[in-house]
């Protein structure tokens, strides 16, 4: 599996202690190494993960390449945005990159952001686990977190029925945009809602199958943008001009909502 990471926030709502031009993601919040760093650590220990594809705003680059030689040691690529464009467009180049390496014939992903924070590990590998193996069977699979609070800030998703018996994986019945309080409140008695954590497991070709289906311009303006590429010493550059020209959509609204 290939750990796709998500740098290109720019930590907003954790001014000023985050800025555009040092988001959260690189700073050291909850121990000695940044969020990023973090990241990478707890994939690292996941067997079988692969070195990690990193997509980032190109103003990052070099934070983002001093802070992956410290705990990504097996030299990860680093895609440049040079505008962002949400998540859609950023796992679409890096699914064509990972088909291009050819390592594998048509690897898994894992789609995460980089500013998470995960404290039972134990519980986010088995997770990985059981999304890789729904992945190979041709699933696209998102992780919902269980609610602890009311939380009006997240998005969630309203679980369906469960894919078999022995399954731990559910169809997702819809996502749901963030709520008022008292329908939030409703959501966490229910027990049927979870928190959307952003991460997906899929099939590179897969994901770029359901984006010509459902997203057909971010799929060709992500194809152009990364096809006219440069390559600038650890880096490879997006082009510019097509990039900016793809609509900036979540993976959610482009693919998963479909």
């Amino acid at each position: 599996m290939i750990p796709v990471i998500l740098s290109g926030g720019s930590g907003t709502r954790l001014w000023p202690v985050s800025r555009k031009t040092h988001p959260k993601q690189f700073w050291p919040l909850l121990s000695e190494d940044s969020m990023l760093q973090e990241t990478c650590n707890r994939l690292n220990s996941y067997t079988g993960a692969k070195a990690p594809i990193v997509v980032c705003n190109e103003e990052h680059r070099f934070f983002v390449a001093h802070q992956l030689q410290s705990c990504s040691p097996d030299n990860p690529a680093i895609i440049l945005e040079p505008v962002g464009r949400n998540t859609a467009p950023a796992a679409a180049v890096a699914a064509l990159h990972a088909l291009k390496q050819g390592t594998e014939e048509d690897p898994v992903l894992l789609v995460l952001p980089a500013d998470h924070v995960i404290k039972d590990l134990a519980a986010f590998h088995a997770a990985l686990s059981e999304a890789e193996q729904l992945a190979q069977q041709g699933h696209l699979v998102t992780f919902g977190i269980v609610p602890g609070a009311p939380e009006t800030g997240y998005g969630y998703i309203q679980s369906g029925d469960r894919l078999s018996a022995d399954s731990p994986a559910m169809k997702i019945s819809r996502f749901v945009e963030k709520p008022d309080r008292d329908t939030a409140g409703e959501y966490l008695t229910s027990g049927d809602y979870f928190w959307n954590s952003g991460m997906f497991v899929f099939r590179a070709t897969r994901y770029l199958d359901a984006l010509a289906q459902f997203a057909p311009g971010i799929l060709e303006a992500s194809k152009q943008a990364y096809e006219q590429a440069e390559t600038d010493a650890d880096f490879i550059r997006l082009e510019k001009q097509a990039f900016i020209d793809c609509s900036s959509d979540s993976i959610d609204y482009a693919v998963m909502e479909h």
